[in-house]
Parts: structure tokens; C-alpha cells; sequence
């Protein structure tokens, strides 16, 4: 924001004595006149958009929406992705700032490491949105996301419904994403009240490094290693680490016999919930999210303050809140969420399904 008065306060004083004359077209642009095609432009909101990656499918959809949305809002968008790399982010941050925007929304691949990031914003006046994952014990601005303990425990209850009784493996997200806590948080909000009954038994509970598909699988082979087999549940992350499970349970012919839960409504989630290979993903709606985001970061680019209804706590500061509501998507509502809404298209949900076998869609018509 400075950069950009130091630049207008550079061009009023040449204002009075540039003349540019394009003289074959017989056209005269005086300096007032350059001066005030400056001004616009340089009123115009920059919005630095620092993502973790944009390896999975979800991240992409939010890039993209985030960016389409803050262009028809008026504002301009610099967008880096630092493939989980906590270097990476904090060096692609410092060059946002260094070129001058006026707001910064994270999303921070390790949830303690970026508070370094808000830190320096601040110096340089720059407001920090912390985007879907909270970063934690810095002074970030505001925070939006979804309610994700919430999250957690609509995926425990999914799972428990099919299987009341019996071993449970919990497959966590990344250690150093505050999310993954809060998601684990919700499912043993559930899972551990049955367990004190001896309803059910957590045989194992572990996180997935950098949410890798890789690395869930490695923790589900381990589980049934360590259980002979001898497991009746899974409870998934996210639809990455759900993935790596199933690809574990499909090795020893458990695929779809075992219920799975997932998040993101990936889209080869929910071609396995129509398989039946996936019992849940939990559907976070994108548009949603990253629509709301992009007009709260333009508001804080023109000097407008933010009201929020919620604060969570971040392990120093309340942090001003906007959490939306997520949806459970099971085989028995696929049509009327994820390709009701436009998120993913039929064709492509069931795509390896048989045609006959197809829901009917005459109210949502085909994508």
C-alpha cells in the first residue's frame, strides 16, 4: 500500500510538466491525464494468495474460484504455491509482500511455522486471512474455514452407523496442520465415549505425513499387520488419506467391506461411494468458501473492516471467525449435493457404473 502512494506521490509532482504527444496520430495524453490512469490503476486491490499446493484436486478448485471471484470484484490476485514446503512458503510470502499487496490470504502448510508469515506482513501494514487451515499462535487477522470439529465427528457417526461394534483404525491428516487436530478432535469426540463403553476398540490412531496418500496406505498396512486383518472400521481424514486406506484394505480383499470415511468430495471419492468401496466424504462447498474469502480479502484491500460472528482460539489471540457448514455425502445423496451443486457432473461420478444403474436426474439434469 505504500509502494503504491510513493508511486502516485512521485507522478503528481511530474504531473505539471510531462506532455507526451503521439504526434503521427494527433493525439495529446497530458501528464493530469496519465496521472489519473495511474490513479485507477493503482486503486485496484492486490491480493496475494499463498497456497500449500496445489497437488490435490481440491486445492485447485479453490484457486480458481478464489481468483474468478476477486477479478469480478474489481481486485487482482498473485497466486504461489509452495508444494509443501515450509521455506518455500515463507520466501514465496516475502516476495507478495515485497511487491506490494495490499492483502494476504494463507493457507499454511505448517499451521505453527507460518505465524512467521503474519509477522512480517504486519510490519509492512499487510492484514493476513488465515484460509481454511488456522495458523496458530501468531496475531493473523481473521480466519475462515469450515466448523471442523464438526467435521470430525460427522465422520466418526457415519462410520459408526454401519459398524457399531468392533476395531477401529484411525487414519489421520498431516501432524503440523492444525486442522488434522481438529478433525481427530471431532472423531474421538464420538469415537471415545464407545470405546469407555467397550463398544468399540481404537487399535490405531496415527497421523499421515503431509496428508500423502502414500503414507495413509503405509498407516493401514501397519494397522492390519498389527490386527491380523482383525479391523471393522476406518475412520479417513480426508479423501487423500481414505484413498491410501482403501488402496491397504483392497490388497487383503477388505475393500468395501470395511467401512471408510473421507473429506473434499474428491471426485475419485465419490466415484468410490458409488462403487461402494467409500461409505462418506464430507463436502465442504468450495464456491462457498473461497467466494466469501475473496470478498473479505477486496473489503480489507479498500480499509473496510470484517464482521464475524465467531472467534477460535489460536494459542495466543481470539481470532475473528467465519466457519460454514459442512454436508455429509453418502451413495444416498451424491445427486443431490455434489452434482446438485454443480461440483462434480454425473458422467463423471458414475462414470464406472453401469448406465442402467444411474440415478434418476430429471430435476438436476446432466452436469
Amino acid at each position: 500500500m505504500l509502494n503504491k502512494w510513493f508511486r502516485r506521490f512521485q507522478l503528481s509532482a511530474l504531473a505539471s510538466l510531462l506532455v507526451v504527444s503521439a504526434t503521427g496520430c494527433g493525439i495529446i495524453t497530458t501528464g493530469e491525464e496519465a496521472l489519473k490512469e495511474t490513479k485507477e490503476k493503482d486503486d485496484q486491490v492486490v491480493i496475494g494468495f499463498s497456497l500449500e499446493t496445489l497437488k490435490e484436486e481440491r486445492w485447485q478448485k479453490d484457486k480458481a474460484l478464489f481468483e474468478k471471484k476477486a477479478k469480478e470484484l474489481g481486485a487482482e490476485v498473485k497466486t504461489l504455491s509452495a508444494n509443501g514446503d515450509d521455506a518455500t512458503q515463507l520466501s514465496q510470502a516475502e516476495q507478495l509482500i515485497s511487491q506490494g499487496v495490499d492483502v494476504l490470504v494463507v493457507v499454511p502448510h505448517n499451521a505453527e511455522a507460518a505465524a512467521s508469515i503474519v509477522e512480517k506482513a504486519h510490519r509492512e501494514g499487510i492484514k493476513v486471512i488465515s484460509y481454511d487451515r488456522l495458523i496458530r499462535n501468531s496475531d493473523v487477522d481473521y480466519y475462515i474455514s469450515f466448523d471442523n470439529v464438526r467435521v470430525g465427528e460427522m465422520q466418526a457417526k457415519a462410520i459408526v452407523e454401519q459398524a457399531p461394534k468392533g476395531n477401529y483404525v484411525y487414519i489421520g491428516g498431516a501432524d503440523t496442520d492444525n486442522n488434522a487436530h481438529m478433525f481427530r478432535e471431532g472423531a474421538m469426540n464420538v469415537l471415545k465415549p464407545l470405546e469407555k463403553k467397550g463398544d468399540i476398540k481404537i487399535v490405531y490412531d496415527q497421523f499421515s505425513k503431509d496428508w500423502k496418500p502414500e503414507e495413509a496406505m503405509k498407516n493401514m498396512e501397519n494397522a492390519l499387520t498389527a490386527n491380523k486383518n482383525n479391523v471393522q472400521a476406518v475412520v479417513a481424514a480426508n479423501d487423500g488419506t481414505a484413498g491410501g486406506a482403501i488402496q491397504a484394505l483392497k490388497a487383503q480383499g477388505l475393500a468395501g467391506k470395511v467401512p471408510v470415511s473421507g473429506q473434499d468430495a474428491d471426485l475419485a471419492a465419490v466415484q468410490r461411494i458409488a462403487e461402494g468401496k467409500q461409505t462418506m466424504t464430507v463436502y465442504k462447498p468450495i464456491t462457498a468458501i473461497a467466494e466469501k474469502a475473496a470478498e473479505m480479502a477486496v473489503a480489507l484491500g479498500t480499509g473496510k473492516e470484517i464482521k464475524t460472528d465467531k472467534k477460535v482460539n489460536n494459542g495466543k489471540i481470539d481470532v475473528p471467525s467465519l466457519l460454514l457448514d459442512p454436508i455429509e455425502v453418502t451413495s444416498e445423496n451424491l445427486v443431490d449435493t455434489v452434482i446438485k451443486d454443480g461440483f462434480h457432473k454425473i458422467e463423471d461420478v458414475y462414470k464406472n457404473i453401469p448406465r442402467d444403474q444411474w440415478p434418476d436426474t430429471k430435476q438436476v439434469g446432466r452436469g
